[in-house]
């Protein structure tokens, strides 16, 4: 007997029992939905081939469709049963419309979410018949307190009747072992449903090589792209700053040693100007050595590397920072660039007369984000500077949004992972 209470009582096996009732008995009204949208635009779209230009709208619509519709499956499954099915498929091209529609074609991982669309209408009718039995068990197990007010005190199944008696107390038995196998019968059907979704709607291990090595492709692409414009703007910097600067350093200290013996005076003032030049180079080139990696932030880390880039702010700015442990140079040292391009942003395109910076560390991630008051329309595509850091961040494997609604505010928001 106290089997039978653990069976029905057990903390861990309830919940799951009872969820995937609940998935099982959804199977149905999501299969005849799923079922009957994907057929249908499966079917036209078919029967359209012949004339191919009116089929390819419905394909697009088909493809979709089945996103949507599969993204929203993924979320019942976690909601329900706290399952995790990755969504992962290969990148689109950033190409024409044409090129998209064709890939979307030849990606297996699309035909499988559209094959699992047309099963749950199955699955459904499997959930259905799970009910049956909880259904079916239960009228027996309680025959004994209702058979004397059925019709002819008998309750009839077809070919077998029960009425009052041992043929009750036979039925309450098999109701009893219907109701303890339910609940086994319930979970090995939710184990089948997910092991379907996760076959259907889950990433297979081709497809994870395909994705992790088109992310990486990017990222060696957007890094290349990143060290070429980074060594464009250093030789600009070079150019137009510390060299013309060091030029005319070198040109008055030649015409002060013409004037040593003719114009002791004039020597003395083309001496003073290019010691006031070479401060000024020493300036720029402390500068431009800072653009690269700021001695501050290897030495000190973010908090006091972030502190001075505020400090120079025209804006006022209040900084947050709390990342206990230091993440990786790598990702420290976008961080600090994220933030310096983004207050130069505010300082020069924004209007604000306040912004807030905060950088934290949560579970495992560093999460940035800037936020000003100023008048918006800021867009990383049209050169406020923000494009290439966002491939740089991308390369680390994180992300960064702009968020610039006209008239503000704009939010700079950036995660990477804080590998150490």
């Amino acid at each position: 007997m106290s089997g039978v209470i653990d069976l029905f009582l057990d903390r861990r096996r309830v919940p799951a029992t009872w969820w995937s009732l609940v998935a099982g008995i959804l199977d149905l009204f999501v299969g005849v939905v799923s079922f009957t949208v994907t057929i249908t635009l499966l079917a036209t779209s078919a029967g359209l081939l012949i004339v191919f230009p009116l089929a390819l709208p419905l394909i697009w619509l088909l493809f979709v469709v089945a996103t949507g519709l599969a993204r929203a499956e993924r979320g019942r499954w976690r909601a329900l049963l706290g399952i995790e099915i990755p969504e992962l498929r290969p990148p689109l091209p950033d190409e024409s419309w044409f090129r998209r529609l064709f890939a979307r074609v030849g990606s297996a991982a699309r035909w499988r979410e559209i094959a699992y669309l047309v099963l749950v209408l199955p699955l459904g009718v499997l959930g259905v018949l799970v009910l049956a039995v909880w259904c079916g068990a239960a009228a027996l197990l309680l025959l004994p307190a209702y058979v004397a007010a059925l019709p002819r005190h008998t309750a009839d199944f077809g070919p077998i009747a029960a009425s009052q008696g041992i043929g009750a107390a036979l039925a309450a038995l098999l109701g009893l072992a219907g109701m303890l196998s339910a609940p086994a019968l319930t979970r090995a059907k939710g184990r089948f449903d997910v092991w379907v979704a996760r076959s259907l709607l889950g990433p297979r291990r081709r497809d994870e090589l395909a994705a992790r090595l088109a992310v990486s492709e990017r990222g060696r692409e957007a890094a290349v792209d990143t060290a070429e414009a980074e060594r464009t703007r250093i030789e600009r910097d070079l150019h137009d700053g510390a060299q013309q600067r060091l030029v005319a350093l070198a040109m008055d200290l030649g015409m002060a040693q013409e004037k040593f013996d003719t114009d002791p005076e004039a020597a003395r003032e083309l001496v003073t100007g290019a010691h006031a030049e070479a401060k000024r180079a020493l300036v720029e080139l402390r500068g431009l050595v800072r653009g690269i990696h700021p001695a501050i932030l290897t030495e000190r880390g973010l908090d006091a590397a972030l502190s001075s880039v505020v400090a120079r702010a025209t804006t006022p700015v209040s900084l947050h920072v709390d990342v206990p442990e230091r993440p990786s140079a790598a990702v420290e040292s976008a961080a600090y660039f994220v933030v310096s391009e983004a207050l130069t942003n505010v300082d020069r395109h924004a209007q604000a007369d306040r912004a807030l910076v905060e950088v934290v560390r949560r579970d495992g991630r560093l999460v940035i984000e800037v936020t000003d008051n100023g008048r918006g329309g800021a867009d990383g595509d049209r050169g406020t500077g923000l494009a290439g850091l966002h491939e740089r961040v991308e390369a680390l494997g994180g992300w960064m949004q702009v968020l610039s609604p006209r008239g503000g505010p704009t939010t700079v928001l950036v995660e990477m992972p804080c590998g150490s």
